[in-house]
Order: structure tokens, then sequence, then C-alpha cells
């Protein structure tokens, strides 16, 4: 199965890579392999994460306070945020 971001998913995984790699050199990188790891595991097991919605789960990244916020489609999955858990929780429903 397949996965690909919405483009305000993509801007925000790229924003919080960058903020992570200006905290420590190298922190992005381990930061953007945490959410990749989760992706994977959401495309091994699309329904096993926690409903947000009807229609969406989220799975939690390790070691950063992110979830991947997603939707399963019939051959691929849709990740509509990389959500801050400190930021409003609904901000990316329009999405």
């Amino acid at each position: 199965m397949r996965f690909y971001f919405h483009e305000d998913a993509e801007r925000e995984f790229d924003k919080a890579i960058e903020y992570y790699e200006g905290c420590r050199p190298g922190l992005g990188l381990e930061f953007a392999q945490e959410v990749y790891a989760a992706i994977t595991r959401v495309v091994q097991f699309p329904k096993a994460w926690s409903p947000m919605s009807k229609n969406t789960r989220r799975c939690l990244v390790n070691r950063f306070p992110f979830g991947v916020i997603y939707r399963h489609r019939s051959n691929y999955i849709e990740v509509l945020a990389v959500g801050d858990l400190r930021r409003s929780p609904c901000y990316w429903q329009n999405r």
C-alpha cells in the first residue's frame, strides 16, 4: 500500500524538521525517521490506530509530541497532518 501527504501536512512536516534541526544538528533527521516509522506502521496496519473521527485515525510518533493523522482509502493512505499534539487538536479537519 502507498501513502501520500496532503500538501499542508507536507509543509508542516518540513517545518517541524527545520525546527528540530535548529534545536540540535541531526535532531531533524531523527524526527523525520520517527515520523516515517509511524507511517510505516500505519501502512502495515491501517485500522490499528486510534480513531479521531469517522474517517480518520492517529498514530503517535515515538520520542516526539506528534501524531500522524491519516485517512485510509481503499488502496492508499492519505496523511492529513503531522500534528503537533500541543496544538489545537482539530486544526487539520478542513483538509
